[in-house]
């Protein structure tokens, strides 16, 4: 079965590369698209504009290896897919390796800041219905 090729908004990922920044904001959602806008007109000490001209410093080096940031908040463009970002969660650093599929998407949903908690079974003495579960050493 040959694999499907990916398009967002019916436009693959080549075309996506071609686009200026401008004509890439008028195909996303309207809350990244803002987030975009805003980060454009603000000012130099704006993380998100930071971290737009790390991105772009580093694809003009040919770098595609990780560049570190607490921003969670920065939208997915189409010229980081293949980029490494290290991704901060609030206690480390998450390594997130861009795909095509993310384009659009904030990194703050790839890098998760809860971890899934599993229990084990209760302890001796904990409930009635622990007097059946046998202990082996």
């Amino acid at each position: 079965m040959a694999k499907k090729e990916f398009k967002y908004r019916g436009k693959t990922l080549q075309e996506l590369l071609s686009l200026s920044l401008e004509e890439f904001i008028e195909l996303i959602p309207s809350r990244q698209r803002r987030t975009i806008q805003r980060m454009m007109k603000g000012a130099e000490d704006n993380p998100q504009l930071k971290l737009y001209k790390a991105i772009k410093k580093a694809l003009a080096k040919g770098q595609k290896d990780s560049i570190r940031t607490h921003v969670r908040d920065f939208v997915i463009l189409p010229e980081m897919v293949g980029m490494t970002i290290m991704v901060h969660n609030g206690k480390e650093f998450v390594r997130l390796d861009v795909k095509d599929k993310m384009v659009g998407h904030l990194l703050g949903e790839f890098a998760l800041t809860r971890k899934m908690i599993t229990h084990s079974s209760p302890g001796i003495g904990a409930t009635k219905s622990t007097k059946f579960v046998s202990v082996r050493a």
